[in-house]
């Protein structure tokens, strides 16, 4: 992942970055990679709440995930990270707004959850 992201790419980023679990799940991936058992146990967490977590991140482009064989035959789902360098500032802001496609955002069609949905109504467009 590159600097060179459009807004919703960089929401996407933000949020899989935006929580604390997720923030500790890069830290252990930094070393290399782990399989979910592994990695659930360094950090606590059941396996289902770590997979929610990954899956987030894997549609961020922040993780990896492959199946692999254990010599016992057990399959290992096993996690690293992809290479990342962001760097935010307000060129990096500006052009991801700048790539984005004409419209509403998915979080504007919808909501973002956040109950200002009417201030931002109200306000109207250019």
């Amino acid at each position: 992942m590159d600097n060179a992201m459009d807004s919703e790419e960089l929401l996407a980023f933000l949020a899989a970055v935006g929580h604390a679990q997720r923030i500790r799940i890069i830290s252990e991936l930094a070393s290399g990679q782990l399989y979910v058992s592994e990695l659930a146990r360094r950090l606590g967490v059941s396996r289902p709440l770590l997979y929610m977590h990954l899956e987030r991140m894997e549609k961020a482009g922040l993780v990896v995930g492959r199946l692999e064989l254990s010599d016992d035959g057990k399959a290992l789902k096993y996690f690293e990270l992809a290479p990342f360098d962001v760097r935010l500032n307000v060129d990096t802001i500006s052009a991801a707004a700048r790539r984005t496609r004409p419209g509403p955002s998915k979080d504007a069609a919808a909501g973002d959850g956040t109950g200002d949905d009417e201030q931002h109504s109200t306000r109207g467009t250019p």
